[in-house]
């Protein structure tokens, strides 16, 4: 009995795109936590990813409640970790917005807010 070369190639697609799926470097967590509510202004906030990210390709910036840049503008990159330090700032709202590209060169980026003050 010969047997379908289809049923090899099932298999094998369904491989590759959950391959695919998982490629891409996404937000695990993050210190100041997402959508968290912190009594002072944290002095850096820290991203981990599910995949190493390229330093070279990946940023951090974080805006306070009046639309003002409040980073310093040098994303420190380890591995799966990303951090940026933060200027001294006030109660609000905070956004933190962020783009990586990971090691295997697929790009993405988002967005969170946090909440600074009582």
């Amino acid at each position: 009995m010969r047997l379908s070369p289809m049923l090899y190639a099932v298999p094998l697609i369904l491989l590759l795109a959950t391959g695919e799926a998982s490629a891409h470097a996404m937000l695990d967590h993050s210190e100041p936590r997402v959508g968290n509510k912190v009594a002072t202004a944290p002095r850096e906030v820290t991203l981990w990813f599910t995949q190493k990210v390229e330093p070279a390709f990946s940023t951090i910036t974080v805006t306070d409640s009046a639309g003002k840049r409040v980073d310093t503008g040098k994303t420190r990159v380890s591995g799966d970790q990303m951090s940026v330090s933060l200027r001294p700032g006030d109660s609000g709202t905070y956004r933190v917005k962020w783009r990586v590209l990971s090691v295997d060169t697929h790009a993405t980026d988002g967005s969170f807010t946090f909440q600074v003050g009582q």
